[in-house]
């Protein structure tokens, strides 16, 4: 078919016009989905995927997007910086940090989903967002959100979680010359912030504690990686070494934790010239026989103790590898000089609960100690008290002082006595007696043949007898025993305390005998304020009891004397047939012989269960742990029933 010329034209037109469309195509793709149009992303719709579950949603086009996907970690795509320590959950990060430098580290949250977290009532924060929360526990410092930067982004819902990090200092510089040296080596500082670029370079954007005593609490809520820094201030000249330091992060609790606000835990009952007795608290309110006998059977508490003149501890007092490496005594298993504490359960003293004891010697005399109660390793609560550290951490309780008696040695710790099972406290003593087994022997022994001829008197008494037939409603022969047993034990073991104790309610004895190591009062000195009858009676002459005197011969001490209603609730819980009678204040047989039991004053008498330190714990109705009344003597006609 042959094209007419204008038919010719209109082709090769054609032609030519399908050219020139292909090679636009080819050089200039068409955009099918408009997007030049769109201002925004379209929503991406997801029918019920849990593949996307805990995915923040945020704008597709965002130039700061990046990748976080539940089924990996962020450590897989997307490392910390160089020369950042990760640290793992519950797992402590040992260091060395030289003064002027700084320690880095990050940890990094895992395994949290945003349905935890709604399912917890956590609520949808911006992804800078860090929650402030409010913690009880002493010493533990809190994220502040001032002064937070802000990002222009869609909010988000994050699962958050609550990270406590805590660290201690276990060496620290020492003084080269400790005899010209009066002050002690710089703290260390702990930096928190959610941005390592913070970290480094913008204060304003972190947050800094410093260390407390060698320790330093810290919590934050927040979805993030939390980059931690420990910075160690320039040491003086006049120190010499390097920090080491122990660093943990939790999501669970505290690693490392002390308290310094709530009373002490320790309870210091009585010293000698060279030892000392401590006692925790009951370390459970329930009567459960079951778990009274489980704790019986552990010992949860290690104890550190330190003269406070030596400044060796200055500045690690809240720290357990501190105390481990710098501490005088540790009694602690496997470690350092452990044989001069022996520590074990009792149940003496109030409510007869499980508590544990520290019995010290190889002390200085007349010198005041630091006692420091910790655990080492949270048992879960098992001891039914508050968990405050995380499983595997330690715990640093509230320091306890006390204080040891001069080197006259006539005064000696005596405990575990077989009959007077509540007795713990020193005594008249003499260092030519023999060892505390044979002291506490002798004392223990004589108030148990005593017992045995009350006992016998008491077998008189018809204490099975109908109600009718009995000599109280209110008391029986149980609770004569009982109070007998108090009385006896307590004016028959006097309670000693140094001759040189200038306490008022103390009561001479034995003045006119010599120490034990020879050397006698100066009467003048000694007895000043005292009147003639006083200097003349038995009370300060002689001991309460004459076989003190023939078998100890301890020489002058002072007594600390029994509690008046120890002899009152005698006469209330024993038959009127028995005779017990009690002197009463300001009448004769009262002065010399018992004190004034006031339990706001501080121990100024003895009772069984008496410490020098206040228990939480009252164990009988008028008796409590801290009370204290001047020493005396007892009237021996009580005593030969």
């Amino acid at each position: 078919m042959q094209f007419s010329p204008l038919q010719s034209r209109l082709a090769a037109s054609l032609v030519a016009s399908c050219l020139l469309i292909l090679l636009y195509l080819f050089l200039f793709p068409p955009n099918f989905a408009l997007a030049a149009e769109l201002r925004e992303a379209l929503p991406v719709v997801f029918d019920d995927l849990d593949l996307f579950e805990g995915l923040p949603l945020r704008s597709l086009l965002d130039s700061t997007y990046e990748p976080d996907f539940p089924a990996f970690d962020r450590s897989i795509i997307g490392r910390a910086p160089a020369e950042v320590t990760s640290l793992t959950n519950n797992e402590p990060m040992p260091m060395n940090v030289e003064g002027g430098t700084m320690q880095r580290f990050v940890f990094a949250l895992s395994g949290v989903s945003r349905r935890g977290a709604e399912e917890d009532g956590l609520e949808a924060r911006d992804g800078n967002e860090i929650l402030r929360e409010s913690n009880a526990s002493a010493g533990a410092r809190e994220h502040d959100t001032t002064g937070e930067k802000e990002e222009p982004q869609l909010a988000r819902r994050q699962a958050m979680q609550k990270v406590y990090i805590s660290a201690t200092t276990c060496l620290q510089p020492q003084p080269i010359d400790p005899s010209k040296t009066t002050v002690d080596p710089p703290q260390l500082t702990l930096l928190v912030s959610t941005s390592a670029e913070d970290l480094l370079a913008d204060p304003e954007f972190q947050d800094k504690v410093v260390f407390n005593e060698g320790a330093v609490m810290y919590n934050l809520t927040t979805d993030r990686e939390v980059y931690i820094g420990i910075q160690a201030q320039k040491v003086s000249a006049l120190f010499s070494g390097t920090y080491n330091f122990q660093i943990a992060a939790s999501t669970d609790n505290f690693y490392y934790s002390y308290n310094e606000q709530d009373d002490a835990d320790l309870i210091w009952v009585d010293s000698d010239s060279q030892g000392a007795l401590l006692i925790t608290h009951n370390l459970t309110d329930k009567a459960d026989p079951a778990a009274e006998q489980q704790i019986m059977s552990s010992q949860p508490y290690v104890l550190f103790a330190h003269n406070e003149k030596d400044p060796a501890i200055n500045g690690l007092k809240h720290s357990y590898c501190g105390l481990q490496n710098y501490a005088q005594i540790a009694a602690i298993k496997d470690g350092r000089r452990t044989s001069l504490v022996r520590t074990g359960m009792t149940r003496r003293g109030p409510g007869n609960l499980p508590k544990q004891q520290f019995f010290f010697s190889g002390l200085n005399s007349s010198s005041t100690y630091i006692g420091i109660l910790a655990k080492a390793g949270a048992d879960g609560g098992a001891l039914g008290k508050r968990q405050t550290a995380a499983a595997g951490g330690t715990q640093i309780f509230k320091p306890t002082n006390f204080t040891t008696k001069s080197d006259h040695g006539n005064c000696a710790l005596i405990i575990d006595l077989a009959f007077c099972d509540q007795i713990a406290y020193s005594v008249p003593s003499n260092p030519n007696f023999g060892n505390s087994t044979q002291l506490a022997q002798f004392y223990d022994g004589y108030a148990a043949s005593m017992y045995a001829n009350f006992n016998k008197s008491l077998a008189q008494i018809a204490c099975e007898a109908p109600s009718s037939q009995r000599y109280s409603l209110a008391r029986n022969c149980t609770d004569c025993a009982g109070a007998y047993k108090d009385w006896l034990c307590s004016v028959t073991i006097p309670r000693c305390e140094d001759f040189s104790n200038p306490a008022p309610h103390l009561q001479p004895r034995a003045v006119g005998q010599p120490f034990p190591d020879g050397s006698a009062l100066n009467h003048q000195e000694a007895l000043a304020g005292y009147d003639a009858a006083a200097l003349n009676s038995t009370a300060f002459r002689a001991s309460r009891n004459p076989a003190i005197d023939e078998v100890v011969r301890p020489g002058p001490y002072k007594e600390l004397l029994p509690c008046d209603d120890l002899c009152y609730k005698l006469v209330q819980s024993c038959p009127a047939q028995l005779g017990f009678g009690c002197p009463v204040p300001g009448q004769i047989g009262f002065e010399g012989n018992y004190a004034r039991h006031d339990p706001t004053a501080g121990l100024t008498c003895n009772f069984p269960g008496s410490a020098h330190v206040k228990s939480r714990a009252a164990g009988r109705a008028a008796v409590g742990w801290g009370v204290v009344v001047p020493a005396a003597v007892l009237v021996g006609w009580l005593m030969a029933i």
